[in-house]
């Protein structure tokens, strides 16, 4: 069965090009295009699209309040394409997935051409993606029971070492999950955290200073040779593998992709494990692929705590259920849950020395 695109854009050569360039695919169907969100609006309980493909900028009804519309009335994956998500201003990205857009694609600067092939070749893959992901209304209810894997069933957290680091890795989803847990953490949060992201090249920064807006806690990228110091969340630079030597102090490292991805996310816990053991919290967010359920299943060999996010909230199960059916992660929870759960498992495990 195709994929259904609805194309919202305002520009006519914009449109017809798109729509070429879709064609070329026999797996997705252009059902239909509009000129601005008022029109798109209009059309979605119509024409029922699996997925929207949207400008920014657009008169009567721009982009991002398309997004929150869509989001409140028709959730359904949202890709917007537009020359005003480039990394000179990064702002609008993350005021796009705030509001609840999957994903973004920058045109090129110098305009659309239906003959590019690397833009041809990722649009439609990242179309085909966003055709199987998941995606929630705005201010949706979360359930609120803890789903726990079957070995989790003889766990008590008086088994728990003490702590002394946090590592999270995400992807497709990860900075709206990010955003939610990170804020939850309070100011006097003893443990480093430290956070692998898989972000386009350029955006870093501004995922940092978007994130920091609700965060108590400061966040900053690795420097090598520091040591992770407590109440600090740190990100690695982009394009590098971030580890720890044999003192625990930082290193990059520009080693090939793991997993199609430099940072990754195995990377960093295989080597957070291998320097703390059982010491550690490694916890596994939303995201495309299986990056990072090897380097969780380090964590829990080596004794440490382990937490996947669940299905029901991940707009990508992908790297949580290889986790899962590695039988690395100790707790499956929602991303409301995780931030509460993580600090219980400190309180707990101070408690029982």
């Amino acid at each position: 069965m195709n994929i259904r695109v609805l194309l919202v854009e305002d520009s006519q050569i914009a449109l017809v090009l798109l729509k070429r360039i879709l064609k070329s695919s026999s797996d997705i169907e252009v059902v239909g295009e509009a000129h601005t969100g008022l029109e798109a609006l209009k059309l979605i309980p119509k024409l029922e699209p699996d997925v929207i493909c949207t400008d920014l900028h657009m008169p009567h009804m721009n982009g991002l309040e398309l997004t929150n519309e869509v989001m409140a009335l028709y959730p359904r994956p949202i890709l917007v394409i537009s020359v005003s998500v480039q990394t000179d201003d990064s702002r609008n990205i993350f005021q796009l997935l705030d509001a609840g857009a999957v994903d973004i694609f920058p045109k090129p600067t110098l305009g659309l051409l239906a003959d590019d092939e690397v833009f041809r070749n990722e649009l439609i893959n990242k179309i085909k993606i966003l055709s199987g992901v998941k995606v929630f209304r705005k201010k949706r209810k979360l359930p609120t029971q803890n789903l726990l894997v079957e070995n989790l069933a003889t766990f008590s957290s008086k088994s728990l070492a003490r702590p002394k680091v946090v590592v999270i890795g995400a992807s497709t989803g990860g900075p709206q999950a990010l955003k939610e847990l990170l804020s939850k953490l309070p100011l006097d949060f003893p443990l480093p955290v430290i956070c692998i992201q898989h972000i386009y090249v350029g955006f870093l920064q501004g995922l940092l200073d978007w994130l920091a807006v609700g965060c108590r806690l400061p966040i900053q990228i690795a420097q090598p040779g520091d040591m992770p110091k407590p109440g600090r969340i740190y990100f690695p630079p982009e394009q590098q593998h971030l580890e720890l030597d044999e003192r625990g102090r930082f290193i990059y490292s520009d080693s090939p992709p793991v997993a199609g991805h430099r940072p990754s996310v195995t990377v960093t816990f295989t080597s957070v494990a291998k320097f703390y053991g059982q010491a550690c919290v490694g916890i596994l967010l939303t995201g495309m692929g299986r990056d990072g359920a090897e380097g969780m299943q380090a964590i829990a060999q080596a004794g440490g705590f382990t937490i996947a996010q669940d299905e029901a909230s991940s707009v990508v199960f992908g790297m949580p259920k290889a986790a899962i059916d590695l039988g690395a992660a100790k707790q499956v929870l929602p991303i409301h849950a995780i931030a509460p759960r993580l600090i219980s498992l400190l309180q707990n495990s101070f408690l029982d020395l």
